[in-house]
């Protein structure tokens, strides 16, 4: 008997991506309006919450046996649902390590642990296969990963941690384990200017990074990453989302750039 929630929803992407990567996506009934992984959800199931708000009705109308959300920030969501009676699982990992507790815990929440571990192997890969590039750099570049443009956020700690496993060096190392995006936000480019990135990843939480709007910022003309021509994009739902994304998708692209700034 399968004693599993059947009737999954999911308040963030990362469960939503999580669960069709087990191959359980029968189990979920809804999802966050922001989810891309897989484009496929989008079709098939409901949307019925953003990050910071959800539509509570809609949620209760479908029945769910487990909601799923992420972080602090989705207390006051999780608390009305507990409070209407659902179950609620909110996970507020935020490193590397993090998602791969996150990942296996949800696999085994569906009966799907061999699956789950099978998940966990591949992210491995993708990480074994970017320090063995990171081991043939001739140097650590400095890099810059910007969060969000107006006021400048700079990256969290899953993010500067695959910056190191893919070779370099964040540029905030000491803002990076803040949890909240309001406590990495730079109070001026005084301190970007000051050290100098080699390499400027953008990715705006959502919004097209503009790297014609960056090379305009005041200081920025004699910056190594402006001189050199090293901005570029990193897609926020592959790198932003504490989920599997990260590491399958989003590292690679992280080790191609440094690399490509590395002097290998």
């Amino acid at each position: 008997m399968d004693r599993f929630p059947k009737r999954i929803v999911c308040l963030t992407e990362e469960p939503t991506e999580v669960l069709y990567l087990l191959g359980q996506q029968h189990r979920i009934v809804g999802i966050s309006g922001f989810t891309v992984r897989p484009p496929q959800a989008r079709k098939e199931k409901p949307k019925v919450s953003a990050f910071v708000s959800a539509k509570i009705d809609a949620i209760a109308a479908l029945k769910p046996d487990l909601v799923i959300g992420f972080s602090d920030i989705q207390a006051d969501i999780a608390r009305t649902l507990i409070a209407s009676g659902l179950n609620v699982w909110i996970s507020n990992h935020r490193s590397v390590e993090g998602i791969f507790e996150y990942c296996l815990q949800l696999a085994c929440l569906v009966g799907a642990r061999t699956e789950g571990e099978v998940l966990l192997a591949q992210m491995q890969q993708q990480i074994d296969i970017a320090l063995e590039a990171a081991n043939t750099m001739a140097r650590r570049p400095r890099v810059y990963f910007e969060e969000w443009d107006e006021p400048r956020i700079s990256a969290i700690q899953w993010v500067a941690e695959l910056i190191r496993i893919a070779g370099g060096d964040d540029l905030f190392p000491e803002r990076a384990g803040a949890s909240l995006a309001k406590d990495r936000i730079l109070p001026d480019d005084s301190e970007i200017i000051a050290r100098d990135p080699e390499l400027i990843l953008g990715s705006w939480c959502g919004k097209k990074f503009r790297p014609e709007q960056v090379i305009e910022r005041p200081g920025f003309a004699n910056l190594s990453a402006v001189r050199n021509h090293q901005l570029f994009e990193i897609k926020s739902p592959i790198i932003l989302q504490p989920g599997p994304a990260a590491l399958l998708a989003g590292l690679p692209e992280l080790s191609k750039r440094i690399l490509g700034v590395s002097g290998k």
